[in-house]
């Protein structure tokens, strides 16, 4: 049993990083395919297209940051904690990345068609980015508790 606490809390060091760079890359990626086809509908814009592509690229940092403040030696009384945190955060992390992208992608659809309504586009995928900032904020706040040896 000892064993497998001290596995888990191994995942959970590395779930943050890991499940907010699976969110990032699909997010980019949906957010990436949507600037290339606004630039071949447009002559101009290309720049903002391939900026708001890349919006949904922060989860993978906020994961990075969370591993390395729950980087600690893993044993049996803080498994359980590295799991939780790490996990949870990960996927906070993931599904933001992801769901990012999408209101990614319908920004550049949108100001693509209608480019004055540009800075307006893209406050679905800031909200969604606060989301991101909340489940990041928290997992440093409560990785504070884990003990540390």
């Amino acid at each position: 049993m000892a064993e497998l606490l001290v596995i888990l809390g191994w995942i959970g060091l590395y779930a943050p990083m890991a499940l907010g760079a699976v969110g990032s890359i699909i997010g980019c990626s949906i957010a990436g395919q949507a600037a290339i086809g606004a630039m071949l509908d447009t002559e101009t814009g290309h720049g903002r297209y391939i900026g708001v592509s890349a919006m949904a690229s922060s989860q993978v940092i906020f994961g990075i940051v969370v591993m390395f403040t729950l980087n600690r030696p893993v044993n049996v009384d803080n498994a359980a904690g590295l799991f939780s945190v790490g996990v949870l955060s990960g996927l906070a992390l993931l599904f933001s990345g992801i769901y990012q992208g999408q209101c990614c992608a319908a920004a550049i659809h949108a100001s693509k068609a209608k480019p004055e309504i540009f800075g307006l586009s893209i406050v679905p995928a800031a909200i969604v980015e606060g989301f991101a900032v909340f489940a990041f904020i928290f997992a440093l706040v409560i990785s504070g508790g884990i003990p540390k040896v």
